[in-house]
C-alpha cells in the first residue's frame, strides 16, 4: 500500500562503517503492482462487470461519489491481493495502485466532496460495510442500506462465467458436489454446532465443474449435508443445457450425496451420476470373497491389494429403486479398507477403439477418485478468504461469500488465460498471489500518463512478460 511522506528517520545498526538510515519518504509505493494483469484480464472477462450487474443502487445519484462497479471492484481486488478485512481498506482507500484496478477518474482523492475525504480516493470500510449489510428488499424508511442484490442473478453469472470460459461446447462436463465447514466465532444467525467438525460453522454447499464455481450457497450447519442440492443441480443443469443442448452431464460426490431425491432426479433427466455410497453389513457380505481375495494377495506381496468388483443393490427403505454399486475390496497394512460408489453408468458402453469405458476398475479409478481435485478447489475458496462471515447475518455473510467466489473466478481467469504455458498453469491461488501480484512499485502520475515503476529485482520478470504477452492477444469485452 501507499507510503505518507515522514521525515523522521530511522537509523539501524550500521553495515561496516555504512549507515544504515531508513525514511518513510519515497512517495506513492505500492506492494500490489501485479494487481495490472488482474485488471487486464477484467478488462477481458467482465467478471466483476456482471457481478455489479446484479445489484440495484436506490442512492441519491447526486450524494453517490462510489459506483456500485467501484466499491465491488475494490472489495474483490482487495480479497485477490490478499486484504480479507474492511477495516483492511481504510489505509487501502489511500492507494493509487488500487485506484487504477476500480477505474477511479480521481486517482489521489484530490477532489473529493468532503475535506475529510480529500487524499483518499477509495471508500472506506464504513461505506463497503453498507453495501455489504444491504438488505433482500429496500425498505420504505431505509436510510442506509440502499444497494440490494438480487441472489437468483448471481447465481445465473456464475453458471454464465463457466460458459463463457468455453470456446465451444464439451461433449461431456462432470459436475462435483461438496460441503465444507466455515467456522464461526461469533454469535453469527443460523449458528449451530456441528458434531462431525466439532465447532460452530457454517455448512456452504459447492459445485464446480473443473476449476469453476458454479454454486456457492451458504446454509447453516444444522442440516443433512445433501439439503438443496437438487434444487442447485436442477437450475444449474437447466442454463447449462439452454446453451449446450446436447452435453452429457455426469453427477459426482461422496457418500453425503447419496440420497434416492437426487439420484431419482438424475435419473428422470438425463444425468448421470457416480457417488459415493456408505459401507453396512449388507455391502460388507456382498465383497466377502474379494476382501479374501485382497487379503491374500497383501499377504502375499506385502504391498496394497486392491480388488474390484460390481453388483446390484437395493436398500430395504430409502432407496426407489436397485442400482449398480461398485465396490473397491483394499487390504492394507492397517486392514480391510473397503469403498463403494452407486453409479447410473453402464459397464457395457464404449469408446471406440477401447472396450468398456465404465467397468469398475475404470470408473472409481479414473473417475470417482478424481473428485478429489475438489479439495483443491475448496481449499482455494479459503486462500481468497470465503471463512470471513463474521457478519451478524446469514444474507450478509451470503454476500461475503459471493464477493470471494467472484475473487475466485477472477483469479482461476488469470491462471486460465494468462498463465497458460507457464510453470505456474497448476499454480494455486496463494502461490499465483506471492509469486505475480505481490510486486513493490512507485507510482507517478502526470496529466497525460501514470507511471507505474516496478522493482528492479523483481525475480519473476520473464513469468511476468509471458503472462502480460499471453494477456495481450486475447479481444477486450
Amino acid at each position: 500500500m501507499t507510503t505518507e511522506c515522514s521525515q523522521e528517520p530511522f537509523p539501524f545498526h550500521p553495515l561496516n562503517q555504512r549507515e544504515i538510515r531508513g525514511q518513510f519518504d519515497g512517495g506513492s509505493i505500492t506492494s500490489d503492482a501485479g494487481g495490472l494483469l488482474l485488471r487486464e484480464v477484467e478488462k477481458r472477462t467482465n467478471i466483476i462487470g456482471q457481478f455489479a450487474s446484479c445489484f440495484r443502487d436506490y442512492r441519491d445519484p447526486e450524494l453517490v461519489e462510489h459506483g456500485v462497479a467501484e466499491l465491488l471492484a475494490q472489495r474483490i481486488y482487495g480479497l485477490a491481493l490478499g486484504y480479507e478485512d474492511l477495516n483492511d481498506h481504510e489505509e487501502l482507500r489511500r492507494d493509487p495502485l488500487l485506484a487504477v484496478l476500480v477505474e477511479k477518474e480521481d486517482l489521489t482523492g484530490e477532489q473529493r466532496r468532503l475535506v475529510r475525504d480529500q487524499g483518499t480516493a477509495l471508500a472506506g470500510k464504513s461505506t463497503l460495510n453498507r453495501m455489504e449489510l444491504g438488505a433482500a428488499k429496500l425498505g420504505e424508511k431505509e436510510r442506509y442500506k440502499k444497494i440490494i442484490l438480487d441472489e437468483a442473478a448471481v447465481d445465473r453469472m456464475l453458471v454464465d462465467i463457466f460458459l463463457q470460459a468455453h470456446d465451444e461446447a464439451p461433449k461431456e462436463i462432470v459436475l462435483d458436489l461438496d460441503s465444507t465447514d466455515i467456522p464461526l466465532h461469533g454469535k453469527q444467525e443460523e449458528r449451530f454446532f456441528h458434531g462431525y467438525y466439532g465447532h460452530y460453522c457454517y455448512l456452504p454447499l459447492y459445485i464446480v465443474c473443473g476449476e469453476l464455481v458454479l454454486c456457492a450457497r451458504l446454509r447453516p450447519s444444522n442440516i443433512d449435508g445433501a439439503k438443496g442440492s437438487v434444487a442447485e443441480v436442477e437450475r444449474i443443469v437447466e442454463q447449462i443445457r439452454q446453451a449446450w443442448p446436447q452435453v452429457r452431464i455426469i453427477l459426482r460426490g461422496d457418500s453425503g450425496f447419496c440420497r434416492d431425491e437426487l439420484l431419482s432426479w438424475c435419473e428422470a433427466h438425463g444425468v448421470d451420476y457416480v457417488v459415493g455410497l456408505a459401507q453396512n453389513a449388507r455391502l460388507l457380505r456382498e465383497i466377502v470373497a474379494a476382501s479374501a481375495q485382497a487379503e491374500s494377495q497383501f499377504q502375499q506381496t506385502g504391498k496394497a491389494a486392491r480388488v474390484f468388483t460390481e453388483f446390484v443393490y437395493q436398500t430395504r427403505n430409502s432407496w426407489s429403486r436397485a442400482r449398480r454399486v461398485i465396490a473397491k475390496a483394499e487390504h492394507l497394512e492397517k486392514g480391510a479398507n473397503p469403498r463403494y460408489v452407486v453409479t447410473s453408468l453402464s459397464a457395457q458402453e464404449t469408446t471406440f477403439p477401447a472396450p468398456s469405458r465404465w467397468g469398475a476398475k475404470s470408473l472409481y479409478e479414473e473417475l470417482y477418485c478424481a473428485r478429489g481435485d475438489m479439495e483443491n478447489r475448496l481449499k482455494e475458496q479459503m486462500m481468497l478468504f470465503a471463512d470471513r462471515t463474521s457478519t451478524s447475518w446469514l444474507r450478509s455473510n451470503q454476500i461475503r461469500l459471493y464477493c470471494s467466489t467472484v475473487a475466485y473466478q477472477l483469479m482461476q481467469a488469470l491462471r486460465r488465460l494468462g498463465l497458460a504455458g507457464t510453470e505456474l498453469a497448476q499454480a494455486q491461488c496463494h502461490t499465483v498471489r506471492l509469486k505475480l501480484l505481490k510486486i513493490g512499485a512507485q507510482i507517478r502520475i502526470t496529466v497525460r500518463k501514470i507511471w507505474v515503476s516496478m522493482s528492479t529485482g523483481y525475480p519473476y520478470l520473464d513469468l511476468f512478460r509471458q503472462v502480460y504477452r499471453n494477456l495481450e492477444v486475447i479481444p477486450l469485452r
